[in-house]
């Protein structure tokens, strides 16, 4: 049986990092930077993000468990939390940056956002498959709840640029 928490962590790392991916990567590629550049950025966003969401799920994880059970845990349990999360929001991040390694920085910001918006329809769907929900309503739900992140990051650095 999946643990509530591995999923919770996978959803949440995968999600986040799609959008915040996309978000701050179309705003680097809104500055008209080399591709070089761009893809520098784009990964040490994603490895300090990734690292420092796996080390929040590990501290709250365990932080939760001690104040449930009202003594010190063993860190097992929360370090694959924070491994989860971690390998999540890496994995993600890196898939909807890949538009970037291969075409022209403003060329990719609709290419990297489309393949965020399916790959977030794609985690509803299997968030919905688990929990047994509406599937389809599910899909369309994460998808709608990201993409709106999505064109907020871009919004705004298309109003931080004009300015």
């Amino acid at each position: 049986m999946l643990r509530e928490g591995y999923l919770r962590n996978f959803i949440f790392g995968v999600e986040d990092s799609l959008v915040s991916t996309v978000g701050f990567v179309s705003g680097i590629a809104s500055a008209s930077v080399e591709r070089s550049t761009l893809l520098l950025a784009g990964s040490v966003l994603i490895f300090v993000e990734a690292f420092s969401m796996g080390v929040g799920a590990f501290l709250s994880e365990e932080s939760t468990l001690e104040a449930r059970y009202r003594h010190r845990i063993r860190p097992l349990k929360s370090m694959l939390d924070g491994a989860v999360m971690f390998v999540s929001y890496l994995a993600a991040g890196f898939l909807v940056l890949s538009p970037y390694a291969f075409g022209p920085p403003d060329e990719s910001v609709l290419r990297s956002a489309a393949l965020s918006l399916v790959l977030l329809f794609l985690l509803g769907v299997l968030s919905a498959r688990i929990a047994r929900l509406p599937v389809i309503a599910r899909g369309f739900r994460m998808m709608l709840v990201g993409g709106l992140a999505i064109v907020l990051g871009i919004m705004v650095a298309t109003f931080i640029r004009g300015v």
